[in-house]
Parts: C-alpha cells; sequence; structure tokens
C-alpha cells in the first residue's frame, strides 16, 4: 500500500520560512536617509563633484613624469621611517605582551583586567596623527615623537588582538601544565604560549605594515620620516617629487608584505 501524504496543517501552511525583520530594515532605512542628510548638510552636490575631478586631472597631470633627481634626500627620509617603524614595533609588541597576558579575562581576576583594558582602551582611542601632534608638542620634532606616537598605537592594538586570542585558548592544556605543578610563568609558557603564537605572528606582521604607513603620516605632523619630505615637497608644488616619492613609499609597503608573508609561513 502506498502512504498518501499528509495535508499540511493550518498552523505550517500560514507559517513564513524566513519571517522580515523589520526592525534590522528600519534601522538600514534611517541609516541611509541620515547619509543623505548628511552629505546635504556637507555641501555635497554633482558639480562640486565635477570641479573636483577637473582639478584632479589637472594636478595628476604635474605630476608625471616622477623626478627622482632628489634621490639621497628621498632615500634618508625612507630608511628613517623604516627604523621607525621597526623600532615602535617591537617596543610596542614587548610592552604589549604583559598588558596582553593581564587583559585576558580567563586567566586572571577582574580587579587586573579591567584596569589594563581601560589602558588598552585608552591607547586605542586616538589617531597615531593626534598621538604624534602632542609628542612633538611635549618632547619636539624628531623621529623621537614618531616613535612614541607609534609606540602608543601598537601597544593598543596588539594588547587588544592579544588579550582576545588569549580568551579564546582551550584551557585543558592549561591545566594539564598547572596539574603537573607548573608555576604561573611555566603555565604561561607551555601552555598558554603555544596555543597563540600563530595568531601573534600575524598580529605582529600586520602591526609593522601599519606602523609603516603610519610613519609617513606622524612625519607630516613633525614625527620624521618621509612624511616631512612629502610635506615639503608638496608645500613647495613639486609634484613630480611627490609622485617619486609616493612609488618609493608603495614599493616599501609591497617589500613589508612580501616579506611579512614570508614571516607568517615560517612561525605557523
Amino acid at each position: 500500500m502506498i502512504p498518501t501524504a499528509r495535508p499540511a496543517s493550518s498552523d505550517a501552511a500560514g507559517r513564513v520560512a524566513f519571517r522580515p525583520n523589520w526592525t534590522a530594515r528600519a534601522g538600514w532605512t534611517l541609516l541611509a536617509l541620515y547619509a543623505v542628510y548628511a552629505a546635504t548638510q556637507l555641501g555635497f552636490s554633482p558639480e562640486r563633484f565635477a570641479g573636483g575631478l577637473a582639478h584632479g586631472q589637472q594636478f595628476l597631470a604635474r605630476m608625471f613624469p616622477p623626478n627622482f633627481s632628489r634621490w639621497e634626500l628621498i632615500q634618508s627620509g625612507i630608511l628613517e621611517s623604516l627604523q621607525i617603524a621597526v623600532i615602535a614595533t617591537v617596543i610596542g609588541i614587548a610592552v604589549a605582551l604583559p598588558i596582553g597576558f593581564l587583559a585576558a579575562r580567563n586567566l586572571m581576576p577582574p580587579w587586573v583586567t579591567w584596569p589594563t583594558r581601560i589602558l588598552i582602551a585608552l591607547c586605542r582611542s586616538f589617531h597615531p596623527i593626534i598621538v604624534a601632534i602632542l609628542f612633538v608638542k611635549a618632547i619636539g620634532f624628531g623621529a623621537l615623537a614618531g616613535v612614541m606616537a607609534l609606540i602608543v598605537a601598537s601597544v593598543g592594538f596588539i594588547a587588544k588582538l592579544f588579550a582576545e586570542a588569549i580568551e579564546e585558548i582551550s584551557l585543558k592544556q592549561v591545566e594539564a601544565v598547572r596539574a603537573t605543578g607548573a608555576g604561573f610563568l611555566s603555565t604561561l609558557i607551555m601552555g598558554v604560549q603555544p596555543q597563540v603564537l600563530p595568531r601573534f605572528i600575524g598580529f605582529a606582521t600586520y602591526q609593522l605594515d601599519s606602523n609603516l604607513r603610519n610613519s609617513t603620516m606622524v612625519g607630516i605632523v613633525g614625527g620624521g620620516g618621509i612624511g616631512a619630505t612629502l610635506f615639503t615637497a608638496y608645500q613647495r608644488f613639486d609634484f613630480d617629487v611627490v609622485l617619486a616619492i609616493l612609488i618609493v613609499i608603495v614599493a616599501l609597503i609591497m617589500v613589508a608584505e612580501i616579506v611579512s608573508g614570508w614571516a607568517r609561513k615560517v612561525f605557523q
């Protein structure tokens, strides 16, 4: 006897497979309306955009061909930016490691994690350019101000991600190490560090890339590096030199990307 299919009940027939989320739709609609309103308040218009394209075309025409006649000046600026980025990354990692451990809520009590997380939030609250302006005002122009600004940015970024990575580890390995009678430091080295090392290498290499880019920006406000050379060339309307500097910066970032990719493969 062939079984016959049962007729769908009235409840199943009236049930909707995917119910519309009216709250989310209303939120997206309000966001889109506010974006349109904000654009009108900021003076955006098609005429202004078209005029900007015309000026941009003239600006780009004055940048070609790139002028590398000041190569020694460009080379010294790039070298200083590289030194700023490397020093800030190394010191930032050294400072961020213990802070990240102290901020991990699965290893530390709340009276330790909350003040540490407030410190991390303070480091992440301001853009490196703002921090660089403060350090330039405090200690003067030069590479030291840029290094200090990028150290603050490195600590905020690496410590936060490192703490979150620790909170996602398996505690079984940590408990196994503790069961052997190991102390707190040995537990961190044998139970925690092997689980977070691959992700930490990724964080460190990304921060080095970020510091290379940010070293250019902090130099514009007086923090040393190629940014000061770039800003000077722009003020003198040497746009062909500006293009040459930008090409060198892009080349440096590409080389750093290749090196960071190689480092991730080696340590992971």
